[in-house]
Formats: C-alpha cells, structure tokens, sequence
C-alpha cells in the first residue's frame, strides 16, 4: 500500500490509549531539486540566533593566522573545526568609550548586543529584538531566551525595563514549548482553543474603548496609555496566532521530554543542560514556534560565575587571581573554562546541524552570532574582542572567512547580520560605536 506523501503528512499512533502524532522530516520530495526551498518555492523560513560566553578568549590562540577565505582554525579554536566552512571569524575590532567609562564584563556586551553603552535608564532595543521586528512577528514565540549556568538574567531585551528573563531549567523549557499549548505544525486536524477565542475578543472590547479613554488624558497620560495598548496590540498578535493553523513544519519532530543535571554554575552541569537546551531550540526552530533564539552559556549577569567542578572559585575570579602559567603563557584554569565554554557552542552548533533538511540542515537557514564581553579578560580590554557567525542564513550569507578589521567598531558584526536577515536598516550604534559599513564580502 502505498502513502500519500506530501509536507503535511504526519505518523499516527496510540501511546498508552492516548492518540499521538509525530511530524516527519524534510525529505526530498517536499523540497525543490536544490533542496533550498519548499517545492511549492517558498522560501525556508530563515532563524537568527545570539550566543553569549562571558571572559571571552586567550589573545593570540583564537585568531586564524590566514586572512580571507580558507583558514585554518587557531588552536583554541580547534572545536570549530567540522563547521568551519560555516563559521566566519572577526578579529581585532573594538569597543569605543568616547570618553565615558567603562562598566568591567558589562560595556562589550552592551555595545555588541545593542550598539550603544546606555546612559542612566535609557537602553535601546537588542540586535535580536531588532531583527525579530523583522522576521519573527508571526511565531508563537517572539523569541525564546536560555541560559546554561542557573542564571536568569539576559542580554536580550526591548528597552531597559523591557529584558526577556532566561529560562536555566531544561524541563521547564520543553514545558514551555512543547507543553499542552503546543500545536503541531503538521497536525491534520485543527481546533482553536475556546479559552484563546474568549481572551482575544476581551482584549478586542478594551481596544474598541482606546479613542474614547485617550480623547480625555493629557500629554502624558497618552504617552504612556499609547504603551499600554501596543504592548496590549503585540499580545493580540499572539492570540490571532492561537486562532490560526500553524503552517506546515515538514521538519518538527517533536522531542521526548528531557531530564535536567543540577542547575548550577558547576561547568559540567552547565554542558549538561546547555546541551539539552540546544537541541530543545534546535527542535523548536526546525517546528515554526520561533525563529529566534537568545543563549547565555556563561554571562548573562557580567562577568562569569561557572566554576571547574569541586572549585570554590568561579570564572570570573580565575581571570583575576590566576597567574600566567610561564611554560603555557596563559592562566591555565581559565583557559580549561574557555574551552568548555567553546564545547557548549559546538553543540548548539551540532544540534542544528543535526536537523536535516534535504541536502542541508537546519545551520544552513540558521545565522548565529557569538560575542562576548572582553578582549582579555584578565585586563578587562575592549580590542580584538572574538566575534563569530556560524550558519549561511538561506545562503544569505558566506561562510569559511577570517576578517581582521583592526580598530574598526565591533558593531560593523551586527549591521553585517542586520542587513542579511532583511531588517531595513543602512546604519547601527552610537557615537563612534555607530557604523555604515557591513562586511559585503562576505554578503552572498
């Protein structure tokens, strides 16, 4: 008997008298002959992603010898290897001051996630925010924040009160995610939920009273109503997306529910769940519930609080107190840590490069972009701080090049990973952190 094959077939079954359905890859006959579209010749949705590492990397071991296309990975770069021809590598751009001080393990991340070293409460949107705006309005999650080190907090955010919080529990993340609230993309049969129905046209009787309420209210008043109601207007997005069948996933394979190490700071529990946390994201990418993804392995708070297993001592501390080892050149306990750090990449890397889809895999569509807070920790630098992309964004995007663009702002990265995402947008930062110059060449 033969099957009715297309990119909305599902696997059905029973599971302990319970019915249950199982998405099915990309397979060839759902793509186009490239196997870079859909056949139909949609487009596969293109994702984005952040990865933050706290305390960066060793001057001198990370940086390609080789300038332009075709390097070889330096030595404590090595991990990277499998996935070079999909990884570019920025050495020797900086963060600039412009005369104001610098906040140690906070001001990198700042001007490379936001492009501004915010003054007293202003603080303008993160870069994923950003291209959210641009291609993540039509998800169920605008964007989904994680953190491998027990730690909560986040680079990612729409304002200075507006921070979307990381989630370090693995558990509840598939919860999150693939919980009661999950509707499969590939789903034959598709009910709203009555509750969404109710709550969304609550929400339309509030929005049909704006003109009146607004009509009697001074200057500021208004201002801050009109921020009520386009948080209120973002919300209902969401619900009319409840409402909505998902559009087919040919790809969603729905995880089983994962068990979680310790959530700590103890580095190899921080591997442990930063490796379930990135195949939970992987899988919710590859099934349409998001197109970005905010990972803080180590950081997200300043500095790094992950420690080597039975140490008192965390990362942060090490840069401080270690000293240089002289045979080795480098402070040894922190280098064990930046690799580990390294590995934790690698495997979010591996987790999207493990979803296939035809002849590519999910990194294809993917464009990650690593920064950290310092050039050298050890003396709280700002130059030659390490920046990485990974993944070819729909081919938007080259991959295999070592770009060595001394003195220039950190923030050219960024305007870089804007323009290929499509957010319209010929400049980005502040001051002298403010840039009109991607790097076209590696522009497809």
């Amino acid at each position: 008997m033969s099957m009715n094959m297309n990119r909305r077939r599902v696997l059905r079954g029973m599971m302990n008298g319970v019915a249950i359905t199982v998405g099915v890859p990309f397979l060839d006959c759902f793509l186009n002959t490239s196997g870079d579209a859909l056949a139909s010749g949609q487009e596969l949705p293109v994702c984005f992603g952040t990865w933050v590492q706290g305390l960066g990397f060793n001057p001198g071991y990370w940086e390609p010898k080789v300038i332009g296309h075709g390097y070889e990975q330096n030595v404590q770069f090595e991990q990277l290897k499998p996935f070079t021809k999909k990884v570019n590598i920025f050495s020797g751009m900086k963060v600039f001051l412009d005369g104001r001080s610098a906040k140690p393990h906070t001001t990198g991340y700042e001007v490379c996630s936001m492009g501004d070293i915010p003054v007293q409460s202003g603080s303008p949107p993160s870069i994923d925010s950003i291209v959210a705006d641009a291609i993540g309005t039509r998800t169920r999650f605008r964007s989904l924040e994680v953190s491998a080190d027990g730690a909560t907090g986040s680079w990612s955010r729409r304002s200075a009160t507006a921070i979307n919080p990381s989630e370090p529990s693995p558990v509840a993340l598939y919860k999150r995610i693939f919980g009661p609230e999950f509707k499969d993309p590939n789903a034959a049969d598709f009910q709203p939920d009555p509750q969404d129905m109710a709550r969304r046209s609550v929400l339309s009787f509030v929005t049909d009273q704006r003109q009146e309420l607004m009509a009697g209210l001074g200057a500021a008043d208004k201002a801050r109503m009109d921020e009520y109601f386009t948080a209120l207007r973002g919300i209902e997005g969401q619900l009319d997306l409840q409402l909505q069948k998902p559009a087919p996933m040919p790809s969603c394979n729905v995880p089983k529910a994962t068990e979680q190490a310790r959530v700590g700071a103890d580095v190899n529990d921080a591997l442990a769940n930063g490796k379930l946390h990135a195949e939970l994201l992987a899988h919710a990418l590859a099934c349409g519930q998001t197109r970005i993804i905010n990972f803080s392995f180590s950081g997200s708070g300043g500095g790094s609080l992950i420690r080597i297993p039975g140490s008192s001592q965390n990362f942060h501390q090490w840069t401080h107190e270690e000293g240089i080892d002289p045979k080795l050149g480098y402070q040894p306990n922190c280098t064990f840590l930046m690799d580990k750090c390294l590995t934790g990449f690698v495997n979010m890397l591996a987790a999207l490069d493990n979803i296939k889809e035809g002849d590519r895999t999910l990194l294809d569509r993917m464009l990650m972009y690593y920064f950290t807070d310092n050039g050298y920790a050890r003396l709280h630098t700002l130059d030659n701080m390490p920046i990485i992309t990974a993944g070819l964004a729909n081919g938007r995007i080259k991959g295999g090049y070592h770009i060595q663009a001394v003195g220039d702002p950190v923030t050219r990265v960024g305007l870089t990973c804007m323009q290929v995402l499509g957010v319209p947008t010929a400049s980005w930062g502040t001051y002298s952190n403010d840039t009109r110059k991607p790097f076209t060449e590696i522009m497809a």
